[in-house]
């Protein structure tokens, strides 16, 4: 039993004597174990008298049709107040004592390797949050299915792998133009830059030279390291405007790095002609639907995935002849 769940048992095994309404209806099956547990932890450090009067409150805004959520809520706001009453700070437990002015968040394994999180952000926080995970949990496309949690949590994901973070200004010009020559460079959106102005902009700021092995492919980590190292996402990122599946706009300095031939599967190793970029949800479709992906290399050679219709859906040939009865 996962270490929330048990909790969740005891303290209504404590709190049942205390609780008559609660208990009762609970045995007759007209109150479901979610409001049981709600109520049993919100008087748990409630004398008696209040904690009957407590139940009676709690009991209402179920049978109102209140979400547990709401009911848990306003059982802690009834634990406030009565600490309020008596004067008492210890009252309220660890996570009221925490207070509104200061962000905290507390997580619990699971048995499977998951993990549960529960927490709080002040508003200046919250705004950072926002700010983050917005733009990242937006959907992918029409073929994009999930609620905004899970795209939430897989936005969350993809902060913490790195994925967000967008690299510095990068300038791609030939060495030609920081010595004098006058072909444009560009930025990895594309948007030229005149040779005079990019020139200036070395003299400015750091100078970062990628190093280019045989067929323009730096940096072979193989199957050493499961991550692409700073150096092989910059090289990415400017390979990379966006997303590589087609039609995903996602600038490619908000998404992940994907082994091309799947890195779970022992088929491709960290090497940069092995590397793409696609924002957290096709990286995660690429994986869980690999026969609905079509991977193909444009000219520059960088990859292109394009989303292929689920395998009963596509068309029938009729041996080698042209498609019989589906059309895109």
């Amino acid at each position: 039993m996962r270490e929330s769940r048990a909790k969740e048992r005891l303290t209504l095994a404590r709190q049942r004597h205390r609780l008559p309404q609660v208990a009762k209806r609970l045995a007759a099956g007209e109150l479901s174990y979610g409001y049981a547990t709600t109520v049993a932890e919100s008087v748990a450090r409630l004398d008696d008298a209040d904690c009957g009067q407590a139940e009676a409150v709690l009991l209402e805004m179920a049978d109102q049709g209140f979400s547990a959520g709401k009911v848990a809520a306003f059982g802690q706001r009834i634990r406030d107040v009565i600490a309020e009453r008596d004067g008492n700070e210890d009252a309220p437990d660890e996570d009221s004592k925490r207070g509104y002015a200061k962000s905290w968040i507390t997580t619990t394994l699971s048995l499977d390797g998951g993990r549960y999180v529960k927490g709080w952000l002040n508003p200046e926080d919250a705004a950072i949050w926002d700010g983050t995970l917005a733009p990242l949990a937006k959907p992918a496309g029409p073929e994009d299915r999930r609620d905004v949690g899970e795209r939430t949590a897989a936005a969350l994901s993809s902060v913490l792998a790195g994925g967000h973070k967008a690299s510095k200004v990068t300038v791609i010009c030939d060495l030609e133009t920081l010595t004098g020559g006058n072909a444009p460079a560009r930025l990895t959106d594309g948007t030229p830059i005149p040779a005079a102005q990019a020139r200036r902009i070395a003299l400015a700021a750091g100078v970062s030279a990628l190093l280019l092995g045989r067929g323009n492919t730096p940096l072979y980590l193989g199957y050493r390291e499961r991550f692409a190292s700073a150096a092989q996402r910059q090289v990415l990122e400017t390979l990379y405007p966006s997303c590589a599946v087609r039609g995903c706009e996602m600038p490619g300095t908000l998404c992940e790095v994907d082994h091309v031939g799947g890195w779970a599967l022992g088929k491709s190793p960290t090497d940069i002609d092995r590397l793409a970029l696609t924002c957290g949800w096709h990286n995660r479709f690429k994986h869980t639907s690999p026969d609905q992906i079509q991977i193909t290399k444009d000219p520059d050679g960088r990859y292109v995935y394009r989303l292929l219709p689920p395998a009963d859906a596509r068309p029938r040939t009729g041996g080698n002849g042209p498609p019989l009865d589906w059309a895109a």
